[in-house]
């Protein structure tokens, strides 16, 4: 787990002891009950990660001996783990991709259930001293990201003449997250299309200090990011064509931050929770607590409409095992 999901639980102690206290008195298969140990392995979406590794802290509260390990190794690269039969879960901020994981999985006879747990605004940052962004169109985006764009448009100006005559410094997710293929694909037309000379992480932390640290920098990463450090950064609102809209848990549930708003999964093997105690105790808590788990982990939870299919998916993987 790291500093910054532990931090985001001390900071809400309080909040995390009602959940638990709800969660021993009206959840009773929320832990499976009797007492678990062992491993839960998960790997994947550095957007979805804190989000399981508040959930694992939580439920470590009931179930001392089960460790959740996550790692972020981006979605593609949890997925390339997952479907080798590595990982309990694989943490993603896309679905799997049928024409290149799906056969891999299949391959290897890993059988999995997709379980949406949250939601996201994909969020387009400056540094909170830039005074010449507040928003941006699709078009302004592409022209900074689309591949044609590589070593051509360097200076804000280029993107719009009412923009200063300066460098444009350009940090973003790396080639092997779901956020990188995602953004691209919202605003370049084509997933993994993108110019190539940017900083590009896998950690999104570095993303929030290059982009903190210069007025000329722009970057991008999940919601929950760009919250955890409002005071350093701001937020760039959209224009896809209806005017400018500022990403929010609100416009994200109600479909206006569009194309940047989007679904957050976990993959679960189906074997790992048969024959595995402490994951299915842990996704069984996980799936019952995951409204709570979501505002404890500042990220935007599911509608009713969404929650009712994660019900229906967990109920089908339970019945499978």
């Amino acid at each position: 787990m790291n500093a910054r999901t532990s931090s985001r639980i001390a900071a809400l102690g309080a909040s995390a002891t009602l959940l638990l206290v709800a969660a021993c008195g009206g959840q009773d298969d929320s832990s499976g009950g009797d007492s678990v140990s062992g491993e839960v392995v998960s790997d994947g979406s550095s957007t979805v990660g804190p989000l399981t590794s508040a959930a694992g802290e939580l439920f470590k509260e009931e179930q001392s001996g089960v460790n959740v390990s996550v790692a972020t190794s981006g979605t593609g690269g949890g997925f390339e783990k997952f479907c080798a039969g590595d990982t309990d879960i694989s943490n993603a901020s896309r679905p799997i991709d049928e024409a290149d994981e799906v056969p891999v999985c299949e391959e290897n006879g890993v059988e999995y259930t997709e379980l949406q747990v949250a939601n996201d605004a994909l969020t387009v940052v400056v540094s909170a001293d830039n005074d010449f962004v507040d928003c941006l169109t699709i078009e302004e985006l592409n022209t900074m990201w689309a591949p044609e764009s590589e070593g051509k448009i360097t200076e804000w100006s280029q993107v719009n003449p009412d923009f200063p005559d300066e460098p444009l410094e350009l940090y973003g997710a790396g080639t092997d997250s779901g956020t990188f293929q995602y953004f691209t694909e919202a605003v370049n037309g084509e997933e993994d299309a993108s110019r190539s000379d940017y900083n590009a992480t896998e950690d999104d932390n570095v993303t929030v200090q290059g982009v903190s640290g210069s007025e000329y920098a722009l970057g991008y990463f999940g919601y929950t990011y760009y919250e955890e450090n409002a005071d350093a950064l701001k937020a760039v609102a959209i224009d896809s064509g209806d005017g400018c809209v500022e990403p929010s848990p609100e416009t994200a549930a109600d479909g206006t931050y569009t194309p940047l708003a989007r679904p957050l999964f976990i993959y679960v093997n189906n074997k790992s929770y048969a024959d595995k105690p402490q994951v299915a105790a842990f996704v069984d808590y996980y799936v019952g607590n995951d409204a709570e788990i979501a505002e404890i982990a500042k990220f935007i939870p599911l509608s009713d409409e969404q929650r009712t299919g994660l019900e229906e998916a967990a109920s089908e993987l339970e019945s499978a095992s």
